[in-house]
């Protein structure tokens, strides 16, 4: 269709839709062909009763993939239809099990006829086919498992965005802008301490003039991120990194990872073998972004935080 070839790959879902509308539209006439009462999305929990099996609209919803309320409102519909009713087996009332009713029964019986031209026609369908969509489909269900539509969507957004992202080092210029947004973030979450006060009121005196360095994440020439390396007096780490803080509004765009990379590297330029940082579990997704850099847990340090409950060191 013209609306499709001018918009792409972007009305997928639109297409899929107006495709399940074809075959839903087709599907009522093909059981009025058969001579048969019955709605076409009533078919999946029909199908799950027609063994004669006994089972709660919770389970019938698992098995199939629908909501619990979608199978309930089907199961409404299905007992009017006088195919469905509640067991009588079960003395546990606890649950609401239902099986199909002899009506329902019979006419799963009478059903197994058209199910297998409906085989026939789609494999004569598929045969027709260049590509099998049937396949096709049960492909792309697995690997929208693995990784949602939405989380690749958002993978690319925030790939497309990176790329407007650049990591400079500090200058004069960028100290405001150090200082704010990690007042930010520590505020959010805990209270401001004497060393932070130091590191961030000081940068020049207190990590740059001491051998360290300090990043600043520019988008679109904004600074919205940064971090700092900091030299350690301490005969096992070279380095610690710290005083990572990206703005809310830039967040999304890989900023604290390109962060993270540069500061690794730059510790490797200076010769590091080790580096270290303190965080805060509370911090769930910076200790992923730690984990993902490579660092991994360490105990025993003293620290000057009051906010600091794990300690994480990388060989570099």
């Amino acid at each position: 269709m013209e609306f499709f070839d001018k918009v792409g790959k972007a009305a997928l879902g639109s297409r899929l839709r107006l495709m399940t509308a074809f075959i839903t539209d087709d599907a009522s006439k093909i059981y009025e062909l058969y001579g048969a009462d019955f709605v076409p999305k009533w078919f999946p929990v029909f199908y799950t009763l027609s063994e004669e099996r006994e089972l709660t609209i919770t389970e019938i919803a698992n098995e199939i993939g629908h909501s619990q309320p979608s199978v309930s409102k089907i199961i409404q519909e299905m007992t009017i239809a006088g195919l469905v009713q509640e067991s009588l087996k079960t003395d546990d009332k606890r649950k609401n099990n239902v099986v199909l009713t002899d009506k329902g029964l019979q006419f799963a019986k009478n059903m197994q006829q058209q199910l297998k031209d409906i085989d026939v026609a789609i494999d004569g369908l598929i045969a027709e086919s260049k590509h099998n969509l049937w396949a096709a489909l049960e492909e792309w269900e697995f690997l929208l498992e693995q990784k949602s539509m939405f989380k690749r969507v958002s993978e690319q957004k925030k790939f497309r965005e990176s790329k407007d992202v650049k990591i400079v080092e500090y200058k004069p210029q960028y100290q405001e802008a150090f200082r704010a947004l990690n007042v930010e973030w520590i505020s959010t979450y805990f209270e401001m301490e004497e060393a932070d006060y130091k590191a961030l009121d000081n940068p020049n005196e207190y990590i740059l003039k001491k051998g360290g360095k300090i990043l600043v994440a520019l988008y679109k020439d904004e600074p919205v991120g940064v971090c700092a390396l900091i030299k350690m007096n301490n005969p096992e780490y070279d380095f610690e990194m710290a005083k990572m803080a990206v703005s809310p509004k830039a967040q999304g765009k890989n900023i604290g990872w390109l962060l993270g990379q540069a500061i690794v590297k730059t510790a490797k330029e200076l010769g590091a073998k080790k580096i270290y940082l303190e965080s805060n579990t509370i911090l769930k997704p910076a200790i992923n972004l730690y984990y993902k850099l490579g660092f991994e847990k360490v105990f025993g340090l003293e620290t000057p935080y009051k906010r600091c409950n794990i300690q994480m060191e990388l060989v570099v």
